[in-house]
């Protein structure tokens, strides 16, 4: 059983980023043409648009702020008017901050997080779920994490964020469900990514020893479940929050 995504159009925000350039590489791999989507990251973005045309698939880089309606509005347009329309949207990228506590962390972290989280997911809904309607198919997937769940100290600023995002998404996944429409999230754990890979940082024993697989995942593992959610294999999916982080955190019902 494969994963072809032949003849759809994807775009990834964060492309560039530890997850991001994984979830595009594997998406590409399964046939999707993809828009590349950065803030800051030109170069690496450009570097990955290389690596994703030898694939033999269509790709393009785009610049957006998508705490920004009118810079998301922008990257509609210019995706539409070079790949299409994109029917599968991953929004990954999150502002990157230093965590601290509640009492020492800023209001303006707390706001940073509300726009990469909250905001991002309404301003690519309104861009691009239309669309979607249009041909009565698409697939929303958005990375939170497994932090939403363990709420521990510093995380304040981060959880406020995807636990808001959490909501907008379950009601999105109501209201645009009749047209074929999933909505799903994808929760990392503390995975190893290029960040990490082959450094003495690689394995974290204190981290590990609580994860039922005693080990940290791969990038490779979070994109795997972004790739199945994207396909029909995952058609009756939606609402859902799927932690990939080795047991560490457990939904319950």
């Amino acid at each position: 059983m494969n994963i072809d995504l032949s003849n759809k159009v994807a775009v990834v925000t964060g492309a560039s980023g530890e997850l991001g350039r994984v979830i595009t590489r594997t998406l590409a791999d399964c046939g999707a043409d993809v828009a590349i989507h950065y803030h800051h990251g030109q170069a690496k973005a450009e570097a990955l648009l290389s690596e994703v045309q030898a694939k033999g698939v269509r790709a393009m880089t785009v610049q957006a702020d998508v705490g920004d309606a009118a810079s998301v509005n922008a990257m509609q347009q210019a995706i539409a008017g070079t790949l299409g329309d994109p029917v599968i949207v991953v929004n990954n990228a999150v502002i990157q901050y230093q965590w601290t506590t509640v009492l020492e962390q800023s209001v303006e972290d707390y706001e940073g997080q509300f726009r990469s989280c909250v905001l991002q997911n309404v301003l690519m809904a309104k861009a691009f779920a239309p669309a979607m309607i249009k041909q009565r198919w698409g697939r929303i997937i958005a990375i939170n994490t497994e932090c939403a769940m363990q709420n521990f100290p510093n995380q304040s600023a981060y959880v406020s964020g995807k636990r808001g995002m959490d909501g907008v998404l379950r009601v999105l996944a109501r209201e645009i469900g009749a047209h074929q429409i999933t909505v799903n999230q994808v929760a990392p754990g503390w995975m190893i990514s290029d960040k990490y890979r082959g450094t003495p940082d690689e394995h974290q024993p204190e981290y590990e020893k609580n994860v039922p697989l005693r080990r940290r995942g791969y990038d490779q593992d979070i994109a795997n479940a972004v790739a199945f959610l994207a396909s029909d294999l995952a058609a009756f999916i939606t609402g859902a929050y799927i932690p990939v982080s080795g047991g560490n955190v457990m939904p319950t019902i």
